[in-house]
């Protein structure tokens, strides 16, 4: 069955949902370069990040303590409900598939430079 992409627009950059189904979502996520996305849990939404290109920055807290990990085209990373976690462009542009559980509104914003924190808001 053939569907539409679904696209939309973040302050960061954007989404294109490719699949969303009651069993799983698949998106490409651009993040423009020097933008980065909200620091977040989900409550149950579970998905694993894999970049395509550019260098994919992703802060994580890990028993309380903050890291940065980098991520190059190729490399993969796993988010599980609850991990407190952030994207962002640590340089140029970069693309990304998430692929996931289906919970796509699943998102507690803790930090938001574009003001969102609170809220699950595109």
């Amino acid at each position: 069955m053939k569907t539409t992409d679904r696209i939309v627009s973040k302050p960061w950059g954007s989404e294109r949902v490719f699949a969303a189904n009651g069993k799983y979502a698949g998106k490409l996520i651009s993040i423009l370069d020097g933008e980065t996305l909200s620091f977040q849990y989900h409550l149950v939404k579970e998905e694993t990040i894999h970049v395509l290109s550019g260098t994919l920055g992703m802060e994580t807290e890990v028993e309380g303590e903050r890291v940065l990990l980098s991520l190059a085209p190729g490399e993969t990373f796993h988010v599980t409900p609850g991990t407190r976690h952030r994207m962002f462009a640590a340089a140029g542009d970069v693309l990304i598939v998430e692929v996931s559980s289906p919970e796509l509104d699943d998102v507690v914003r803790l930090e938001d430079r574009y003001g969102r924190e609170g809220t699950s808001l595109p």
